[in-house]
């Protein structure tokens, strides 16, 4: 008897999902989020929620493991050449979604894109100097000056299929505008996207042919976004989803009490702060200080950072599920000054004092931007931490929105403080430095996310040698310079590391990453 097509195609199902997972049933896995990924190019925005997401169906050189260290991807190995870069030698066989080989022009091209005007990760290619293919599955990483830290520093560096993006006419990613790679996917890794509705859903399936072992039982992943986390709260419980990130820090005691559901705890990697723009002429949301700038003013910084009670956000705003940061990086992370942990102390009459002495005793208005569906409790903290600004005589004028608005209004300067947090992507504190410190520079890809302008001269010059330095103990001493500089000059306001916390049924087994990353080959339905 002949067989029809869809009984075909059922039957290629059923012997995809015996590589996947032996004898295991097949399961579909619904997860939300409170941030939908703005698209599905993975050099087109460098966010958590874009990366961590298009870690599932794209692939670097390199990757993370489940305990955050660097490991093999496309790449099987790689050596340093001396002091002049790194050589990395390809995986043989490695096909993208569409059926094409992987080759290292391939690699050429994903650098040429990444590393365009056009790119927000360009930042991470500044220390290279030329990229050369030796052949289909050798290809040289040339940097200006010793770069021990170069492979850690592209874990998510995304490799894309030359002929399918040019054919595509997606040559280069597009921030504003939408291109072919923007809603659609052509990736080596574990799960391709099968459908993608921006905002509402996208789907994904495993990759029959991935090169690695799947870990996962799951034959198809499900992503919805919820904006409101208490409102994904209620899908898990009511069994319309199987796994939500983050829970609302109020739900975590009445979850664990809850039989047939789990809640996952951990700190993440990142730290949020309030930024300033340090180089605006003017305040841009202000009534009373027309032609000036109060916080290009050292003193004024530092008044709006003790008018933070931190201990008095992280009790009563994050439940006590998070903890106080004295920089840019947490104490987990490499390079963490530890000459430099004490905050600066909480004290509202030396900050009204500071306003007084700058020539501000009555205060000022200013604009606060925000994110509302970022963050845990990112609305709430900037709402409290307005109130605090209030009682000093900083007036803030808050204005919360979608994660989807937040980038290009900060991008277009439209702020005069804004919050912020930030993950280190190679675990190091050079990573914020030269992404939220160093003086903006496009020629030389620094400074990408450095939206107030802040500059210092001596960080500057200290960054390529934090970069380059090979005695721990001697780069040690120059992040710790760097620390001390930004703390005196109060270049952030560094509040507190942020927690994960996540839930899901308690049939589900996962892995929780540090860097708020999940990843879907690590998921089993019981």
């Amino acid at each position: 008897m002949a067989l029809s097509h869809r009984t075909m195609s059922l039957l290629g199902a059923a012997t995809a999902l015996s590589i996947f997972a032996g004898t295991v049933q097949a399961e579909t896995f619904r997860w939300a989020g409170t941030t939908d990924p703005q698209t599905m190019d993975p050099h087109a925005t460098n966010s958590a929620p874009v990366l961590g997401f298009l870690n599932n169906v794209y692939e670097g050189l390199v990757r993370r493991n489940k305990e955050m260290q660097i490991e093999p991807a496309l790449a099987k190995s790689w050596e340093q050449l001396g002091s002049d870069g790194w050589r990395f030698t390809l995986r043989e066989g490695v096909t993208f979604h569409d059926g094409a080989a992987l080759t290292a022009d391939d690699v050429l091209f994903s650098y040429e894109r990444a590393s365009s005007e056009e790119s927000d990760v360009r930042s991470w290619f500044a220390p290279v100097s030329e990229v050369i293919v030796v052949d289909d599955l050798t290809i040289d990483f040339m940097t200006t000056a010793p770069n021990p830290l170069f492979p850690d520093s592209i874990a998510n560096f995304m490799i894309m299929d030359r002929d399918w993006t040019t054919e595509n006419e997606a040559d280069r990613p597009s921030k504003e505008a939408e291109n072919h790679a923007t809603r659609n996917a052509n990736g080596t890794g574990a799960f391709t996207v099968t459908s993608r509705d921006p905002g509402v859903r996208t789907t994904l399936k495993p990759f029959a042919q991935w090169w690695d072992t799947m870990e996962s039982n799951i034959t198809e992943a499900v992503f919805t976004p919820i904006g409101q986390s208490a409102t994904g709260v209620a899908a898990l419980l009511s069994g319309e989803i199987d796994f939500i990130s983050p829970i609302p820090l109020q739900d975590v005691p009445r979850m664990k009490e809850r039989a047939g559901f789990t809640v996952h705890e951990g700190v993440e990697a990142r730290v949020l702060m309030f930024g300033f723009a340090h180089q605006a002429d003017e305040l841009k949301f202000s009534a009373e200080t027309e032609g000036k700038n109060p916080f290009q003013d050292v003193r004024v910084r530092q008044a709006a950072y003790q008018a933070v009670n931190v201990d008095a956000l992280i009790d009563k705003i994050m439940r006590g599920n998070a903890q106080s940061a004295s920089q840019l990086v947490s104490e987990a992370m490499k390079g963490y000054s530890s000459a430099h942990a004490e905050r600066i102390a909480y004290d509202p009459d030396a900050a009204k004092q500071l306003l007084s002495d700058a020539g501000y005793p009555d205060g000022f208005s200013f604009g606060l931007q925000c994110p509302n569906d970022r963050y845990i409790n990112d609305e709430a903290i900037c709402k409290a931490a307005a109130s605090m600004f209030a009682k000093v005589g900083l007036k803030a004028k808050l204005t919360s929105m979608p994660v989807r608005n937040y980038w290009p209004e900060l991008r277009e300067d439209k702020f005069d403080m804004y919050l912020l947090g930030w993950s280190p992507g190679t675990f190091d504190a050079e990573h914020p430095i030269r992404f939220l410190v160093t003086t903006p520079n496009e020629e030389k890809k620094l400074g990408s996310w450095n939206f107030g302008d802040y500059s210092n001269t001596r960080i500057d010059e200290l960054l390529p040698m934090i970069q380059t330095e090979l005695d721990d103990s001697k780069r040690q001493a120059m992040i710790d310079e760097s620390t001390e500089i930004m703390q005196k000059e109060v270049a952030y306001i560094p509040m507190y590391v942020q927690p994960l916390i996540w839930a899901s049924k308690d049939n589900i087994e996962l892995t929780q990453r540090t860097d708020n990353f999940f990843i879907l080959r690590w998921v089993t339905v019981k």
